[in-house]
């Protein structure tokens, strides 16, 4: 049974124990706890949902767990109609998220009750090696357990990303990375020799895919694409609530879409790839003409908001392509919504309205006019906060009386 509802014929009024209603609440509570656990805030609702327990069930535990103090509600609005959201407490157990980029590792602190409890970036050289950004993220983990007085002890793992595949089969960085010096590492074996924790690795758009349904608002969507639009361009797969990881951990390689068949030699070996026209590398390269220096990703952000004529044209035609790649994959998987995420994102509707047409022009008209596409919100964040809670993916749920 999934409910606090027994039958209750006289064969189950004999068979009943004493201890047995308490039991199962205390099953249906730890289940509810692991979904709080693993997929962070949610209305009493949708914990309904995704548990299988009935709403009264759910209303019964919640408040209980209020009384002691297991979880905090707060009024939202959900689907237009107001809600509880319902956030656990947590306890002494702590996740680090360790991000790692073309020139930056980022590292997050985070509680089972999905709040950040320090985090801090470094910043890493063009072209440094594997070991060199895993020492970085070691000594900045070290740095930030002192800085929030928290004990080692505490640690039940650490997730981390990377802008490239990792083939599950032999746990190595793959060819295509944004990192070519990383490939042919086993990130996952090399991080915990460093680290001595648990340790558990993804692709950065996965990671940051996760990042949306535990720390955004999308965490009652069941099929989501999330997009990062960076020096690469990457994608992360929920389809029924979960990552899809395809058959052996390559997937969501969106960068790699043709768009020019006639087009400049992709890193990948191919031609007119959807990086080669639309990556912020490409933008960097096409503004940073005439200049006297070359530009920066900032610099993209502060010409566009400034109004300047050439970089929203460079957005607009980037925009365009990348719709237009994402109108593919929605016509397979028609997922409820799109996020667009990576250093762009603080550009709102200057890169989404045109990545909308994109979307609109090239998708089947019934699933582009079905499909939310969005900004994260969570910025440069969401692929170390998706690394954290990906620690929590994995942790068995305490146990509360």
């Amino acid at each position: 049974m999934l409910d606090d509802e027994q039958p209750t014929g006289p064969a189950q009024r004999r068979a009943r124990n004493p201890g047995s209603q308490s039991a199962l609440r205390s099953r249906n509570q730890q289940r509810l706890t692991q979904q709080l656990l693993k997929g962070g805030p949610a209305t009493q609702a949708d914990l309904a949902r995704s548990t299988g327990l009935s709403t009264a069930t759910v209303s019964n535990i919640v408040k209980s767990m209020a009384a002691a103090d297991l979880v905090t509600l707060t009024p939202v609005t959900s689907s237009g109609r107001r809600a509880m959201s319902v956030r656990y407490n947590g306890d002494s157990a702590i996740a680090a998220g360790i991000d790692f980029g073309r020139s930056h590792v980022r590292v997050v602190l985070a509680n089972t009750g999905y709040h950040v409890l320090a985090e801090e970036e470094a910043p890493l050289p063009r072209g440094h090696q594997a070991v060199e950004g895993i020492q970085t993220a070691s000594r900045l983990l070290d740095k930030l357990l002192k800085k929030a007085g928290i004990s080692r002890s505490q640690l039940i793992g650490a997730g981390a990303g990377i802008p490239g595949p990792i083939d599950s089969r032999s746990g190595k960085v793959i060819r295509g990375a944004i990192l070519p010096e990383w490939v042919g590492i086993n990130l996952h074996d090399e991080l915990e020799k460093a680290l001595k924790i648990p340790v558990f690795v993804d692709n950065d758009a996965n990671l940051g895919a996760l990042a949306q349904l535990t720390w955004g608002d999308q965490g009652n969507v069941s099929n989501l694409m999330f997009v990062k639009i960076g020096t690469g361009i990457g994608a992360g797969l929920i389809l029924q609530g979960a990552l899809f990881h395809g058959s052996f951990g390559v997937t969501g390689e969106i960068g790699h879409v043709t768009i020019d068949e006639h087009g400049l030699i992709c890193r990948c070996g191919n031609r007119g790839c959807l990086e080669t026209v639309a990556s912020t590398a490409t933008m960097v390269e096409l503004l940073s003409r005439g200049q006297d220096r070359p530009i920066s990703t900032a610099d993209i952000l502060s010409q566009a908001m400034s109004g300047d004529p050439a970089t929203l044209r460079v957005l607009d035609d980037a925009g365009m392509a990348i719709g237009r790649a994402l109108a593919n994959v929605a016509n397979l998987i028609s997922p409820d919504v799109i996020v667009i995420g990576g250093p762009l994102t603080e550009l709102g509707d200057l890169l989404l309205a045109p990545i909308r047409r994109g979307l609109l022009r090239h998708a089947v008209p019934v699933i582009g006019d079905s499909i939310g596409l969005k900004m994260s919100h969570l910025t440069s964040r969401a692929e170390a906060l998706g690394a954290a809670a990906l620690v929590f993916q994995h942790e068995p749920a305490p146990i509360n009386s």
